[in-house]
């Protein structure tokens, strides 16, 4: 009889095992888009050119990943988005990040080409 109760056991332990490991990466993608928004919204409140702010974020997070920035003359937003594929038979998931902050005193006016810093 202990075989029989394998048999039914171990199909619901791989799908267990599979919903944690899909869960753990989604969360681990949660947090890499989160540092990047913020690290790219600190740079953009810094003056950096928006195109390299675009660019730095699009690096730290995974392929496929939409990275949004704009700047005005009082905040800097950075919002990403990543579709999390999920393992056969579960849901799709969209992970999303947005940060924002202050521009910086002295930093380029929106649309204001600055050259970036050596």
């Amino acid at each position: 009889m202990a075989t029989a109760e394998i048999a039914v056991a171990l199909p619901s332990l791989v799908l267990v095992t599979a919903i944690v490991l899909w869960g753990m990466t989604a969360v681990a993608t949660q947090l890499t888009c989160n540092d990047a928004a913020r690290t790219g919204a600190r740079a953009a409140a810094r003056g950096e050119p928006l195109p390299a702010v675009r660019e730095m974020v699009a690096q730290a997070v995974p392929e496929g990943a939409t990275v949004k920035v704009t700047r005005d003359a009082a905040t800097v937003h950075v919002d990403v988005s990543v579709h999390v594929e999920p393992p056969a038979g579960l849901p799709a998931l969209t992970v999303r990040a947005h940060a924002a902050t202050a521009t910086e005193p002295g930093a380029a006016e929106p649309g204001a080409d600055r050259p970036s810093h050596p």
